[in-house]
């Protein structure tokens, strides 16, 4: 315990509401299985069906399990974190679900998932790199593993998605550009630890979206560098035969990781004209962070 505190000590604030956030939107497990299970004609309908997609889920659920678990125990070991404003906002987070905006169809489900674990994996990357800068190896390999696990879940449901294509083109095509038309929301999106709002008027994911932005462990352009990914992962500028409708959606697809990197430096613009801002976090005993 003491190591583990000597090695924290030098671990900055704004990389703990980072590890915090992720951990957190981890232990919402119980959201994102449940999510899955909503999808037509994948669900798991009696909670322990013997078929394929039943296994997958529970065996995803099973291993994400880990990652909550590792996360939360280290950051107690730490000394350096408010558990019960962190224990209070995973509660409420678990309560209020999310909207992944997929309407119960399997198509755009795992087009969220191919997109959503990517993004999960550079995340967690990217704080494992900072915790290593930080002089803090058992952190960073703790999210390094992290990382890997999700690369390995992120494969499988882009597999799906190939199989979709093979099978259904014009579907796998719609499916894919509603999703990003939609804008892929984050899982954590509803998070709140009862107080943040009402302290500072400001939404809490939010805060904690821009603490990852401004440290670099998840930023606009990652989004576009992951929608450019998915596109050469499924070859979607070669797909052929598709109908107007889905090839008015192809269209779309292709051009879209350039429109967004253009937003991002647009809003990168505007933000680096904006005065310096801080704002204070429940997750650490409200020590202020910069968020701009």
């Amino acid at each position: 315990m003491a190591e583990i505190r000597k090695r924290a000590a030098n671990i900055p604030d704004d990389l703990f509401v980072v590890l915090i956030g992720d951990m957190i939107t981890e232990e919402a497990l119980p959201t994102y299985m449940n999510m899955l299970n909503t999808l037509e004609g994948t669900k798991d309908m009696s909670g322990a069906d013997d078929h394929p997609w039943a296994v997958w889920t529970r065996k995803w659920t099973a291993e994400e399990n880990r990652h909550g678990d590792l996360m939360n125990k280290y950051l107690w070991c730490t000394g350096k974190v408010n558990m019960k404003a962190v224990e209070t906002t995973i509660q409420k987070l678990i309560g209020s679900g999310m909207n992944p905006k997929t309407d119960n169809n399997p198509y755009l489900g795992f087009v969220y998932t191919s997109f959503q674990e990517r993004a999960t994996k550079i995340s967690h990357g990217n704080t494992a790199r900072l915790a290593k800068e930080a002089g803090d190896e058992d952190f960073a390999k703790m999210c390094g593993i992290i990382a890997a696990d999700e690369g390995r879940h992120e494969i499988a449901y882009q597999r799906i998605i190939d199989e979709v294509i093979k099978r259904d083109p014009n579907g796998a095509v719609l499916a894919y550009a509603d999703m990003m038309e939609k804008q892929i929301t984050m899982p954590a999106h509803m998070m709140c630890d009862g107080q943040h709002k009402a302290r500072t008027g400001r939404d809490l994911f939010t805060d904690f979206a821009a603490v990852a932005e401004r440290s670099g462990v998840y930023t606009g352009h990652d989004y576009a560098d992951i929608m450019d990914h998915l596109n050469k992962r499924w070859d979607i500028a070669n797909i052929t035969g598709l109908n107007g409708e889905a090839a008015a959606a192809q269209e779309y697809l292709m051009k879209q990781p350039a429109r967004i990197r253009k937003l991002v430096a647009f809003a990168e613009k505007k933000a680096a004209k904006k005065p310096a801002a801080n704002e204070t976090f429940s997750w650490i005993y409200d020590r202020p962070v910069k968020i701009n």
